[in-house]
């Protein structure tokens, strides 16, 4: 028997993903908001719904992160991870690797755009 599911299903899980109001450059993976937020955080960013947009997958749906440019550096540290979270919660929404990069407080670092893809059910 085939498996199926609605794009809704998929949807409502990018939705929450757009959600998140803070992107975190970190050091390590957080486990945690207050990982992301404090301990391994190199970099804050705020995020608007407008840098999420949300559109068919490889095999699914997907939402995009938009670029995020010119986010001043607060801590210096090798960048391994970027991190989604909502602010006034300690809700970590999402995190991911990153190509490692050594940051330096004081300098500037761009995130590029990038995907979240929920696959459809096999």
């Amino acid at each position: 028997m085939a498996k199926w599911a609605n794009d809704l299903v998929m949807d409502a899980a990018c939705d929450y993903i757009a959600t998140a109001d803070r992107l975190f450059v970190c050091s390590a993976q957080p486990a945690t908001y207050a990982e992301a937020a404090s301990t391994y955080d190199l970099a804050t960013h705020t995020l608007s719904s407008g840098d999420f947009a949300k559109a068919n997958g490889t095999s699914g749906r997907k939402v995009t992160i938009a670029e995020q440019a010119a986010i001043t550096v607060d801590h210096s540290d090798t960048a391994t991870h970027v991190a989604l979270g909502i602010s006034g919660t300690t809700v970590l929404v999402y995190v991911t690797t990153c190509t490692s990069q050594a940051l330096t407080a004081g300098n500037t670092v761009t995130v590029p755009a990038w995907a979240i893809q929920i696959a459809d059910p096999t």
